[in-house]
């Protein structure tokens, strides 16, 4: 029950510090990450989470490739990733009130799975956004698993890489959904664990994107039984 009250207040004070943080990006939009990166700082002591990180973030990577099993995943990546990163996300979530016009004021990258041109789409904005110094951030399992096992990963982070000869950076977040239960509307205190895996080139692996899989679902089961 406490669980349940607690993630009602989480979404009363997300849409609160929300609205906040799209007034501040609306007036001043070149600092938007400045904005973006206070708000997710101030969700750790608001929901009440730690994030014990693990490794160093590569600024040499412009791809960055993550598990997925809460929102939480972006919050805890916004509080402590240095870079300014350009999120690819799905439609719905730009059509969400206040969370969508954060993502549209900080120019994230749209995704219509349903376009045959998405792909087309995707490469050139993701050329653009690196081209003006952010890395692209993608889950490529698509959708939210449950936190123990990844689900199959889609093609388009592949493509991305190899198209535009990206050097990689996978990421495994632990922990994410047992703090933050969107689906069984649960939240609670925790630590969210952060693991930055070596950055890999795939010009030196034909199977480096299978690999990599194989790599990130063995991580994640070393933190979940730490």
């Amino acid at each position: 029950m406490l669980s349940k009250i607690r993630f009602v207040y989480t979404g009363f004070e997300f849409i609160l510090t929300a609205v906040i943080t799209i007034f501040f990006i609306f007036l001043f939009r070149p600092y938007h990450k400045f904005f973006r990166r206070i708000w997710a700082n101030l969700q750790k002591y608001l929901i009440g989470f730690k994030i014990d990180v693990r490794g160093e973030p590569d600024m040499n990577a412009k791809l960055i490739i993550m598990n997925h099993q809460s929102l939480l995943d972006i919050v805890v990546l916004e509080a402590i990733h240095p870079s300014n990163l350009a999120w690819i996300s799905k439609k719905e979530i730009f059509d969400m009130p206040f969370f969508g016009q954060t993502v549209r004021l900080s120019k994230m990258i749209r995704v219509d799975r349903e376009d045959k041109r998405a792909i087309v789409k995707l490469l050139k904005e993701s050329k653009d956004r690196i081209d003006n110094g952010r890395p692209v951030a993608i889950f490529p399992e698509g959708t939210r698993g449950r936190g123990e096992k990844l689900l199959k990963f889609q093609i388009g982070a592949k493509i991305l890489a190899e198209k535009l000869n990206l050097t990689v950076q996978p990421i495994v977040i632990a922990n994410a959904r047992a703090i933050l239960d969107s689906q069984n509307f649960k939240v609670k205190s925790g630590t969210a664990i952060v693991s930055y895996l070596p950055p890999i080139n795939p010009k030196d692996d034909e199977n480096w994107y299978e690999n990599m899989y194989e790599n990130m679902q063995k991580e994640l089961t070393n933190l979940l039984y730490l």
